[in-house]
């Protein structure tokens, strides 16, 4: 039985929750590999609706679930975030919840720098979430995080403290803040510590017993693989590496151990805050992808760009990621129109491409190449058998797969969990 990775293949928001919750069922083990609290994963079972940010979904299905190295984890946010599903009814205990004891933790003045930069970029905002998941990256790869197993040797913090208000102190005074309040920040860290800690261990360990046990391990990513640091619209990104390839560095496994590899699509695209955006709709058809997709942030509760199916976009997703297969998500939201668009290639000052540029300048020049399909008027929510999907949405379908040279393993039709149209079972390779 193969292991799973699942990512976004466009730029978040594609419903990675649901399916990770959906194929949680059949893992022994979720773990989130990047990412913070910036992340929005919602969950819909029967009448109750579970918003996510921080925990891995399969928290809500009882499936061992870990936060792994590569998460840079909000200690307060945690335990808001904790308590609150817990009011919920999900039990949440250290044997449920494994936090990796190297995991680089946000500081209140993480979110601070975070929102005192977006506010002085005046035309060149990026759109963060303010949520300080950039600067706590920051002050990991500077070598002055604070991590988990820091809380259990607070004592011990001095030179690490040092470093820290020597880089920040200084970027506070930039934006006329006082200094860090060393003693207020202790004294916090001492008060959340009791409840972090429980839940902290050496989770590679766990995940290598798993491994050799022969267990399922589910690794969950945030985001798309178009807000990576690296492969994504910079400098409109995330902080982290999005793509498969980090489900290894930020678990604690080897890359041999990261299988089958579930890229998760929107029937159409999306877009949260600022950056490019080729094919979107600013007219009536944008509008009505939006209502029918309730297309408001998980996190912020910001209104998405909506947009027709980038096939570009998608195809380079899968090429840099490794992707095996795709879920296709809220193919119902496009129900009812009498044709729907694929964009196949890009204009850029006269030359057709077929591929997105690496500039930001090339990135928002470029026109889309359209290929219109026919629509369907049939209604397919709630299907979960290609039995159920009127011809000319099976057409689409497999028009997408021809485009972005990767075959769709599961099909998505509404956000109750399931209603799933299983092709190919990703554990099953």
């Amino acid at each position: 039985m193969a292991n799973v990775a699942v990512i976004g293949a466009q730029w978040g928001d594609e419903g990675k929750g649901k399916i990770v919750d959906w194929l949680a069922e059949r893992a022994d083990v979720v773990v989130r590999f990047q990412g913070g609290h910036n992340a929005g994963h919602t969950l819909v079972v029967g009448e109750t609706v579970y918003k996510l940010s921080l925990l891995p979904s399969g928290i809500v299905r009882g499936t061992p679930s870990v936060i792994g190295n590569g998460v840079v984890l909000d200690p307060w946010a945690l335990k808001a975030e904790v308590e609150k599903l817990r009011a919920q009814g999900v039990e949440i205990t250290p044997d449920r919840l494994m936090i990796a004891d190297n995991c680089a933790l946000i500081l209140p003045f993480h979110r601070d720098l975070d929102a005192l930069r977006e506010d002085a970029s005046g035309a060149g905002k990026i759109g963060t979430t303010r949520r300080g998941i950039g600067p706590a990256y920051e002050d990991k790869v500077g070598r002055r995080a604070i991590r988990v197993c820091d809380l259990a040797h607070l004592d011990d913090l001095g030179a690490q403290l040092d470093r820290l208000t020597a880089h920040h102190d200084a970027l506070r005074a930039g934006f006329g803040e006082p200094p860090i309040d060393r003693a207020r920040l202790l004294r916090e860290l001492r008060e959340i510590a009791p409840f972090v800690l429980p839940f902290a261990q050496p989770v590679w360990r766990m995940l290598g017993d798993a491994r050799a046990a022969g267990k399922r391990i589910l690794f969950e990513g945030a985001q798309g693989v178009l807000l990576d640091v690296d492969h994504g619209t910079y400098p409109f990104v995330t902080s982290s590496n999005t793509i498969s390839g980090t489900a290894a560095g930020g678990s604690g496994l080897g890359p041999s151990a990261v299988g089958f590899v579930l890229g998760i699509a929107k029937a159409y695209t999306t877009r949260v805050g600022s950056g490019p955006f080729p094919t979107e709709l600013d007219d009536a058809t944008g509008t009505r992808l939006g209502e029918r997709g309730h297309e408001f942030g998980t996190v912020t509760g910001r209104k998405r760009r909506c947009g027709w199916f980038d096939a570009v976009l998608v195809r380079q997703s899968v090429a840099v990621s490794g992707v095996t297969g795709i879920a296709l998500t809220k193919l119902d939201v496009l129900d009812g129109f009498d044709e729907v668009k694929i964009c196949v290639g890009y204009r850029l000052n006269g030359a057709e491409l077929d591929y997105f540029p690496a500039h930001y300048a090339d990135q928002a020049a470029v026109e889309p190449i359209y290929e219109t399909i026919e629509g369907w008027q049939q209604s397919t929510a709630g299907a979960r058998s290609w039995a159920e999907l009127p011809a000319a949405a099976i057409k689409y379908i497999r028009r997408v797969e021809e485009l972005i040279n990767c075959p769709v393993a599961l099909v998505s039709t509404s956000p109750e969990r399931n209603d799933t149209i299983l092709v190919r079972d990703p554990f099953a390779d």
